[in-house]
């Protein structure tokens, strides 16, 4: 009678349903894209129970200015939720700099050059 191999535990003992992940690969586009939406989609969600708590609040205390100033917390949120869903994922510290200022050039050679005289 041939005998099973034992089951591939990884490093967590009990927790065979999951792999092991064992790559520093950085998320793929699709990954990254799905979590700029899901951001963009939870703070744009926010912008419609404010528009509703102001109308209810203007129709509880009838104070226009607490109106105004929830409609006002609500108005910047379109341009935040855009520069949140187009930032990319943070840079890891191994990740290379595009400048460098050790590599910096000169554009323009000070040293004398010799002329030609014709």
């Amino acid at each position: 009678m041939p005998t099973r191999p034992a089951a591939s535990r990884g490093y967590f003992p009990g927790n065979d349903k999951h792999p092991v992940l064992i790559t520093e690969a950085a998320p793929s586009l699709e990954d990254q894209h799905r979590a700029r939406v899901r951001r963009y989609t939870i703070i744009m969600a926010f912008r419609i129970p404010c528009l509703v708590f102001a109308a209810i609040a203007y129709s509880v205390w009838g104070n226009a200015l607490i109106s105004l100033l929830i409609i006002g917390v609500s108005i910047p949120l379109p341009w935040i939720a855009v520069l949140i869903a187009n930032d990319r994922p943070p840079r890891r510290k191994d990740e290379p700099s595009r400048w460098d200022a050790r590599r910096k050039q000169i554009a323009l050679e000070s040293r004398a050059h010799k002329a030609i005289d014709g």
